[in-house]
Parts: structure tokens; C-alpha cells; sequence
């Protein structure tokens, strides 16, 4: 594989110059040469670095995409350094770098992409197979069992499980499956079969088993993984740190936290702050409006949860005359008395939210996030729904990814809050600035309006 990158970016660097001078990279600027041989040399030092040349069997090739971008980034970055120290950077051709990292990156990837087409082919056939004991059978371990029946070009054979005791039986589709009963057959199976891989699925209840298996596999040649039963816990991530030295996974860290945390509060403050000065005479007339409507203040605010369950104040524009709560909090429901005309008006269009960019630049809320629910509701549903106070892990927002679905506005029942919930919990989990913009988007575009606001 490396004596095709190394050709695939010698090759691509020749065409970038029949591309940008009809002519050959050796009848250019010496430079041109230079750092193409330089930075051939470099990727063959540097690509192995990133694991290019390890295994990537079942697993996902948009990450192999992107480390191979990074890779090849980071050597023709080294390679303007170097041209740099050798006072020769002026004398490249900007288009010809151009040319020559597109096609570099086009011709990499096309490399992998022929290989890899070959070895499914193989591994569907039966080819280049690798034979697999599955050591528990809970939920995560029959998901493995059938992710690895229908997606046979991986090539992984499941040719034996240990079934943790009053676990459920094999799949009908897959009874030639070697069932072992005892732990301490494993070993023998392994040597006799000539198994080359065991998926450890047992949960964490099976502590004695997991350390009775920790000596037993001692001695054992085959590749050992470790597959944690996340499917029956709801987890905001599973990355893999370095904490006090030793590797950890987070389970309850959201993904906008850190470097991604900083450019996240960036486009928050940048955001309202544009919304705040070129929208103040709209918030003028709305403070007009209510104040012509019923007497009362404009704003009102209300306690709500923050960022891992700190209270801070949410400010609206006043939408009700004036009024005190009865033994906690009513949503405002479809012809509510309590609702101005000119209130229920701004609730419609969610005008009466925009106060809550000042919210944003004091750092209570974010622009994207979970909206913020009273804090009787809180109450009432984190004893009705499990995980219900995960959504208190990041910032509340104006508007969120159950929002721009359809889920805002009243919440009658308890399925329509669940279902709120797994919205938030997806974007919690899956944030990205680019996330982020398309909700304010569509928020802006069509998310404004509901049928379910009162």
C-alpha cells in the first residue's frame, strides 16, 4: 500500500503540472521537483502515523477518509515550511500546489477504494475470512452476531459463542454456531479452531466471569476486543481520553465541550449580538404593542435550569395579563384566557422569545440547545422519564433540533415530552457548528410559526 500512495501522489504532482504548465514537473522550477520528491518522502514517514496501513476491517471508512485528508494536509504543509526555510517558496506555483493536492488526495483515495473493493469481493466469497468467538451473548452480543452475518464483506466468521448463563439462544438463521458451555473450554476451543478473533459482549454485572476470563486468556494468541454493553445505557459519548495516565471513556461528556465548547460560545455571542443591535426597533414596537394591549411590565422572567442544573432567570416579552400562578405552573393551552390578543399574536411567531438573546450573551443560553422547561415540569418528568435530565448537560437554547421537527409548544401528554427528549439527546450527542446553522436556518426559514403554540 505505501508503494501505491508514494505513486499516487509522484503521478499526481506530474499531472498537476501538465495541468498548470503542459509540461513535465522535471522542466519547471527546480523547487517544483524538490518538494515533490519531498514530500513523497515525507508521506512515507509520516502515514503510518495516522494508522494507513493498519487493518480497517469493520470499521468506518468516512474516518479513514478523513485522516488520509489530514495526512496528506500536514505533509504538503511541511513541505511549504521546508521550501520556506530554503528561501525558494516564492518561486512555487500556488495553482500547481492546488492541482496537486486535489489529485493526490483524488488518487489516495481511489487507491483504497480499488483494494478495499477487492477485498470485500474476497471476503464475500469467503476469502480472507477471519473466524470469531463471541464471548457472551446479551443484546450487544447478538447485535454483533448479526451485524456480522448480513455484512459479509467485513469477512468475519462467528464459528462459536459462549452463552453467559440464561442468556437467549442462537438465531434460527446461524445454528451451525459451536455453543460452549464452561469458561474454561474457551482456551482449548481457540487453539483447536483456530479462532483469530474473540469479542468480549459481557456486561458488567459479570464481573467474576470477566476476571476468571482475564487469567484464562492469558496465554491465548488471537485478537482480544472488548465491545461495552452501551446499547442498554444512554450515554452522551464514548470517547477514549488520557486521565492521571491512564485511558478512560467518557460517558456523560457532550461533544461541545473544550476547543469545540469555545467555538460553539464564539457563534452564540457573535449571533445575538448581531440579532440584539440590527433588531432593536422591532423589539421597540413589540414593547410598544404590549403596553398598548394590557397594563404590566414588558418583560417577564421566569427561573429555569442551565448548564448542569444551575438556575438562572429566562427573560420574555409578557404575553398574559398580569396574573399569579395557583399551585404551580399551567402551559398556556389553545384559547387560553390568560393570552393578550396582541400576546397570543408574538407566541405564534415565537417573537415573544427574542428577550432570550440577552440571555445568550450573559452565557445562561446558548442560540442551538434544549429549550428550557419550568422548573415544576422538570420535576414532574425526570421521575416520568428516564435520562430526562441529561438534556441539563449543555446550554438551553431559543430553538433546538425537536423544534425545527415539530416538537415545541405545548406538551400534553408524556410521549410528546419523551419524544422531545430524544430529540434533544440527538443533538447533545451528534452537535456540530454546521448542526447549529442549519437549525437557525430552518428556525428562521419555517420554525418561527406552529400548530402546537398557544
Amino acid at each position: 500500500m505505501r508503494v501505491l500512495d508514494l505513486s499516487a501522489l509522484v503521478l499526481a504532482g506530474q499531472l498537476a503540472a501538465l495541468l498548470r504548465f503542459d509540461a513535465a514537473v522535471s522542466d519547471i522550477a527546480p523547487i517544483h521537483s524538490v518538494m515533490l520528491y519531498f514530500c513523497a518522502a515525507l508521506a512515507f514517514l509520516l502515514f503510518p502515523q495516522f494508522d494507513l496501513y493498519v487493518s480497517w476491517r469493520g470499521r468506518s471508512l468516512r474516518v479513514l477518509g478523513l485522516r488520509l485528508a489530514m495526512s496528506w494536509s500536514l505533509v504538503l504543509l511541511m513541505g511549504l515550511v521546508f521550501s520556506f526555510l530554503i528561501h525558494h517558496v516564492g518561486e512555487l506555483s500556488r495553482l500547481w500546489m492546488l492541482y496537486w493536492y486535489l489529485l493526490g488526495l483524488a488518487l489516495l483515495a481511489a487507491c483504497r477504494s480499488c483494494v478495499y473493493m477487492l477485498l470485500r469481493r474476497l471476503r464475500t466469497q469467503g476469502l480472507n475470512n477471519r473466524r470469531v468467538l463471541i464471548i457472551g451473548y446479551n443484546p450487544i452480543g447478538r447485535e454483533m452476531h448479526r451485524r456480522a452475518m448480513e455484512q459479509t464483506w467485513y469477512g468475519y466468521d462467528v464459528v462459536g459463542v459462549y452463552l453467559n448463563g440464561g442468556e437467549e439462544e442462537l438465531p434460527v438463521t446461524d445454528k451451525g454456531v459451536a455453543i460452549i458451555a464452561a469458561l474454561d473450554q474457551i482456551t482449548d476451543y481457540v487453539t483447536v479452531n483456530e479462532i483469530d478473533e474473540l469479542w468480549i459482549t459481557l456486561p458488567m454485572t459479570a464481573a467474576a466471569d470477566l476476571r476468571a476470563l482475564h487469567h484464562l486468556l492469558r496465554n491465548v494468541l488471537a485478537d482480544v476486543r472488548w465491545i461495552p454493553n452501551t446499547l442498554s445505557m444512554q450515554v452522551l459519548s464514548l470517547q477514549m481520553v488520557d486521565f492521571l495516565g491512564f485511558p478512560a471513556l467518557d460517558l456523560n461528556a457532550p461533544v461541545a465541550r473544550g476547543g469545540q465548547g469555545i467555538l460553539k460560545t464564539l457563534f452564540d455571542k457573535l449571533f445575538a449580538a448581531t440579532v440584539l443591535i440590527t433588531m432593536w426597533p422591532l423589539f421597540l414596537l413589540i414593547a410598544a404593542g404590549i403596553k398598548f394591549s394590557s397594563p404590566g411590565p414588558v418583560l417577564f422572567k421566569q427561573s429555569r435550569l442551565g448548564l448542569n442544573g444551575r438556575k438562572f432567570d429566562v427573560y420574555k416579552f409578557r404575553t398574559m395579563a398580569v396574573h399569579r400562578e395557583q399551585g404551580g405552573v399551567t402551559q398556556a393551552r389553545q384559547g387560553d384566557s390568560r393570552v393578550t390578543r396582541f400576546g397570543a399574536f408574538l407566541r405564534h411567531r415565537s417573537l415573544d422569545e427574542l428577550p432570550q438573546f440577552l440571555n445568550v450573551l450573559m452565557g445562561d443560553m446558548s442560540v442551538v440547545g434544549p429549550r428550557p422547561h419550568a422548573l415544576a415540569h422538570n420535576e414532574i418528568y425526570k421521575k416520568l422519564l428516564e435520562h430526562y435530565m441529561l438534556r441539563h448537560r449543555v446550554k438551553p437554547g431559543i430553538t433546538g433540533w425537536a423544534q425545527i421537527h415539530g416538537y415545541r409548544g405545548e406538551t400534553d401528554t408524556v410521549d410528546k415530552m419523551e419524544k422531545r427528549v430524544q430529540f434533544d439527546l440527538y443533538y447533545i450527542r451528534n452537535w456540530s457548528l454546521w448542526m447549529d446553522l442549519r437549525i437557525v436556518i430552518r428556525t428562521a426559514w419555517r420554525g418561527w410559526t406552529g400548530k402546537n403554540v398557544y
